[in-house]
């Protein structure tokens, strides 16, 4: 799922591919997408893009003309619209030629020139959304990368909340205290401070400060220091849970996301930068929100009793990730000779063995003669009074076709 990072990278790159083009006419939306049509049809306007936490909003502008006598049409628009995306577990933004649109392009903005090229919303699992003429959502805080001292006192003027009960992974999750953090963010800020995942957050936040000490400050050059105060100073710099919020997250900014940007292929700096998510040798478990938590060593008094480690799967992307290499098809191809081999064995076992038949026969002639043992005497006779008398019948019949033969022949 894309996090802050990710959506900070789609705002930057809305920014890079539409500086300087010119869209023009409607906002057009997919058939098969459930949200909102963007009511905004205009001659000529730009596109601008910027993201908080979880969210990226584009703003579309129409470019006023200078010709004072040249009026707006009727029908569009002559004021700027903020459309506010969320981009669920799978969106990203494209910008192509028209021929070359993506599969699963919900939304889409169409460039004024020729040949026309179009800045695309994509989601192919479809969990993503946008509202037009929207506003940040107000029940999320302020963005852990950008605005750092409204989040860090947005959290710590909030500590009496019951939100807090709660265990630090799960409230590292809440986007009203931390938004932009999700399930890979949170698992390399715990580990790096080593603080089990289930431990209640309030007696992590609680000796914090509401301002950060350190922020922006420049190291004095002392000749004569005091190693003691030097160690304390250095722990209590790396163990600010509130300061990694914001700086891990723009780690992952300069490395170009978690594999979002479409003009990346090669995240194999993001998978080498990971110290926890998802790596070999790492515990996992499912959150009381059923949200896999990875960790390494004791997990915390809070953890579900009845919690369960998922099956770890093998980090390969899929379609939705942008994953174009030859994996996919070695990968298929796997999964096709392991459905064969699956479909041999079944039609091998339909098949009887011969020891099986004989078996089966044997079993029916012990059948038989339990239920000729089980049979009383009389019904005996009678069935062999039935048998003989069958044969009877028949030499009867034979012997009066023979008669008959031999009367004709005498007649003649």
């Amino acid at each position: 799922m894309p996090e802050g990072p990710e959506l900070h990278l789609a705002s930057l790159y809305v920014n890079k591919m539409c500086n300087g083009v010119v869209f023009t006419g409607p906002v057009r939306k997919s058939d098969v997408s459930k949200s909102p049509d963007v009511p905004f049809t205009c001659e000529a306007y730009r596109i601008t893009a910027t993201s908080r936490g979880k969210e990226v909003k584009l703003t579309l502008t129409p470019i006023k003309s200078d010709d004072p006598k040249q009026r707006v049409k009727s029908g569009h628009a002559d004021q700027p619209m903020a459309v506010v995306f969320r981009f669920g577990m799978s969106g990203y933004f494209r910008f192509t030629k028209e021929e070359e649109l993506p599969k699963h392009a919900h939304l889409r903005f169409y460039s004024k020139e020729k040949p026309c090229r179009v800045l695309s919303y994509v989601d192919a699992r479809r969990f993503g959304s946008w509202e037009p003429n929207g506003t940040w959502q107000p029940e999320r805080g302020p963005c852990i990368m950008f605005e750092y001292n409204s989040f860090r006192e947005n959290v710590m003027s909030h500590l009496t909340d019951r939100a807090f009960d709660r265990p630090i992974c799960e409230v590292l999750l809440n986007q009203k205290y931390f938004n932009g953090i999700g399930n890979y963010l949170r698992a390399e800020i715990l580990f790096r401070l080593n603080i089990p995942p289930f431990v209640p957050a309030r007696t992590v936040l609680e000796g914090l400060e509401s301002q950060d000490l350190f922020d922006n400050e420049k190291p004095v050059k002392n000749e004569i220091t005091d190693t003691k105060t030097k160690k304390k100073r250095m722990k209590e710099e790396t163990a600010d849970l509130l300061r990694l919020c914001h700086s891990v997250p723009l780690e992952v900014v300069n490395l170009g996301g978690k594999g979002y940007d479409p003009e990346k292929a090669d995240y194999s700096d993001f998978e080498a930068w990971l110290q926890c998510y998802y790596v070999d040798g790492m515990k996992s478990l499912r959150d009381h929100n059923g949200r896999t938590m990875w960790f390494k060593g004791d997990p915390g008094p809070m953890a579900p009793k009845d919690s369960k480690s998922p099956k770890a799967k093998k980090r390969a992307k899929k379609e939705d990730d942008h994953d174009y290499t030859d994996k996919k098809k070695v990968a298929r191809s796997r999964s096709v000779s392991t459905s064969k081999k699956k479909l041999v064995k079944g039609e091998a076992m339909t098949k009887m063995p011969n020891k099986e038949k004989e078996a089966g026969s044997k079993k029916i002639k012990t059948e038989k003669a339990l239920r000729e043992a089980n049979t009383p005497h009389h019904e005996k006779k009678s069935a062999r009074r039935r048998k003989s008398s069958i044969p009877d019948q028949a030499a009867c019949a034979v012997s009066q076709r023979r008669s008959g033969r031999v009367t004709r022949q005498s007649a003649k």
